[in-house]
């Protein structure tokens, strides 16, 4: 097992991990976090999406070795007890039926959305395009995310 640093939410965590070990693996391991999710194990579904340097991966095909940026996770996202607004955007529109995915869409659209505050639906959309939600909220996580937008820009 070879030493690794990596900085998640702002701290940094020297981590023990063969350099193939995917990101997830180690959020979930070895750091204790508990928004990123396995879902298919080859990026295909988003519920692992991190940001890193403002960026969606999926990190469950990202190996540890491989980030050389600042990860984001949906753990760290809240700032002294308060939400990040896409969060908050998800809770008032009820976005979420069972949740396990909300990770994905939540990490995606905050990485949409620091980009282009004044994203278009078409633009959200296609960012999203990726993203599953097997209970089909689909409407009301596109509603959340408009709301988010309004808030953050």
């Amino acid at each position: 097992m070879a030493k690794t640093t990596i900085t998640v939410d702002g701290r940094a965590h020297e981590v023990a991990a063969t350099p193939d070990t995917p990101l997830l693996y180690v959020l979930r391991e070895e750091l204790s976090l508990n928004g990123p999710k396995f879902g298919c194990g080859l990026a295909q579904c988003g519920t692992c999406t991190v940001l890193i340097d403002g960026r969606a991966v999926r990190s469950c095909v990202t190996p540890v070795s491989a980030v050389k940026g600042a990860v984001r996770t949906l753990d760290g996202l809240a700032l002294g007890g308060k939400p990040h607004p896409v969060q908050a955007a998800f809770i008032a529109e009820e976005a979420a039926q069972c949740g396990y995915c909300a990770n994905g869409w939540i990490m995606s659209s905050i990485a949409v959305l620091e980009k282009n505050p004044k994203a278009t639906d078409a633009q959200i959309r296609d960012q999203l395009s990726g993203l599953k939600c097997r209970c089909g909220t689909h409407m009301a996580i596109l509603r959340a995310v408009r709301r988010a937008a309004a808030q953050m820009a």
